[in-house]
């Protein structure tokens, strides 16, 4: 690729746990690659009153912590590119001093006017900081591009994601604006493109004609840990459905874009989310299910359940377990079921898609009409990535007994190549403007729309259970409902070992 041109990053809340883990061992890695522009810095901007050489200590430790470093002096190299500054991200005034040092550091490296923001920082400064930026100019772009990277959560609900999408438009455009997503900086996840697109085995059976449904899986083993009190405010439903995992339906089911442009990609995905069927709320009971993980025992070790984490409220309904079954309206989609569950304290930490495809018409090897033998196109996003294509072939011996084989290909085969992070191809494309894996405002607003009536009837209903299910376990039995004929039932791709714990495979 070429790298990108001459630019400074600056990160607002640059003192904080994503900083070190993730933003500049991303980085760092991008460095050891020759992705960075030629002449480039970062500036850290944070609430902590630290010294640069004592930031830079400490991402030094981040990058020893969440790198394969082999040469001490390479990050010693990386870490001159840094600079500090304490900043109050609400106060107006504070913009003025830290302009001042912006403009000193372009002076001193030679660097002109693009600057990537990048706002790693709690959602109630996603309105604020960009607002303060546009008082002091530097929205503007006679010197350079701009750029601002917001975090997720985009808002809390429909009303609230409208309010700061209207609020960031006063003063950047959209395509300025990039929401980030780190689901779609995934390798698995743009391989859904390829997949589809450069392989003509797919893309014409990949319609209602021979598809029988689609299920998507989201799965954590750990439980919320010390974010309890963040996590209640949140929950599965905002947390992994809303952005990451309709994100993932809308690159499975789009139609073909006219070219690899950001825009016209973005394009397919938003129709996909605006096609979703409205839910109404008489129907919120049958196809979307809430669960709560319980104290148990995993492998000896006793968990606790989630009332019973530090900072959740003991008689909470905060899902931690959240199952949907939906419908994509338009020619393409008609009638397939979509099934989407992502929840926490689960067997296992593995995320993949599985298309389902229909059983063949006239049922030669089997006097059951029940799905056991279907095909299956299995896309593995994490942890094990890879693609996995399950078909029947005949048992060796007498007769036609038919059984599933795999044909599968591990990311992990490509022993030649680096797989990057999620952050380093995200951080990059933003450095180069490609937006293609970034959310558009009307994709995030369509979502917000679709899930809403949801969050609001789980809200405001006291009649909509919350099922409870053991730590260790795949979640409430009520969602097996949701997958109503007979013979179907939801992929569990791992197998519990009584020595070893849970393992994965494709």
């Amino acid at each position: 690729m070429n790298k990108p041109e001459n630019q400074i990053l600056v990160i607002f809340g640059a003192s904080g746990d994503l900083t070190k883990r993730k933003l500049i061992p991303s980085l760092f890695a991008l460095e050891m690659q020759n992705l960075l522009p030629e002449k480039f810095a970062i500036f850290g901007l944070g609430r902590t009153e630290i010294t640069c050489e004592e930031f830079r200590d400490s991402m030094k430790e981040g990058i020893s912590n969440n790198s394969d470093v082999k040469d001490n002096k390479k990050p010693n190299d990386f870490l001159n590119k840094l600079y500090y500054r304490f900043i109050d991200a609400t106060d107006a005034e504070s913009y003025k001093n830290f302009k001042m040092k912006l403009d000193e550091i372009r002076n001193e490296l030679g660097i002109k006017g693009n600057t990537v923001f990048y706002l790693s920082t709690p959602p109630s400064l996603y309105g604020v900081i960009p607002e303060n930026l546009a008082k002091c100019g530097l929205n503007t772009e006679e010197d350079g591009w701009k750029r601002v990277i917001i975090e997720k959560p985009f808002g809390y609900d429909l009303k609230t994601a409208e309010e700061l999408n209207n609020s960031l438009q006063k003063n950047w455009r959209e395509d300025q604006i990039y929401r980030i997503d780190h689901y779609l900086g995934k390798e698995t996840v743009q391989n859904v493109l390829v997949t589809r697109f450069a392989n003509g085995i797919f893309e014409p059976l990949w319609n209602r004609n021979y598809i029988h449904h689609i299920e998507i899986t989201s799965a954590e083993s750990i439980g919320v840990e010390k974010r309890g009190g963040y996590y209640e405010g949140s929950g599965a439903l905002r947390d992994m459905i809303q952005n990451h995992l309709l994100q993932v339906v809308g690159l499975i089911a789009m139609e073909p874009p006219a070219s690899m442009d950001s825009d016209a990609i973005r394009n397919e995905t938003v129709k996909v989310l605006q096609s979703l069927r409205p839910i109404k709320d008489e129907e919120i009971i049958s196809i979307a299910i809430r669960g709560q993980y319980l104290s148990s025992s995993i492998r000896g070790e006793k968990v606790k359940g989630y009332r019973e984490e530090d900072g959740v409220n003991p008689e909470s309904k905060t899902e931690t377990y959240a199952a949907l079954k939906f419908y994509v309206d338009n020619w393409r989609w008609g009638g397939v079921p979509f099934y989407i569950r992502t929840g926490k304290r689960l067997p296992t930490r593995v995320t993949e898609a599985v298309i389902h495809f229909k059983p063949t018409p006239h049922h030669l090897f089997s006097q059951k009409a029940e799905c056991d033998t279907c095909n299956q196109l299995v896309i593995r996003i994490q942890p094990d990535e890879g693609v996995l294509l399950k078909f029947g072939m005949k048992t060796p011996g007498a007769g036609f007994d038919v059984q599933n084989v795999n044909m599968d290909f591990h990311y992990s085969d490509l022993s030649h190549q680096s797989i990057p992070t999620a952050y380093e191809r995200l951080l990059l494309d933003s450095m180069i403007g490609d937006s293609t894996l970034y959310a558009r405002g009307d994709a995030v607003m369509a979502a917000w729309k679709f899930l809403n009536p949801v969050l609001n009837a789980w809200k405001n209903d006291p009649q909509i259970p919350v099922y409870g299910y053991p730590s260790g376990t795949w979640g409430p039995e009520h969602a097996d409902d949701l997958i109503e004929e007979p013979g179907m039932s939801w992929r569990y791709p791992c197998k519990n070992l009584a020595d070893d714990g849970v393992y994965c495979e494709l």
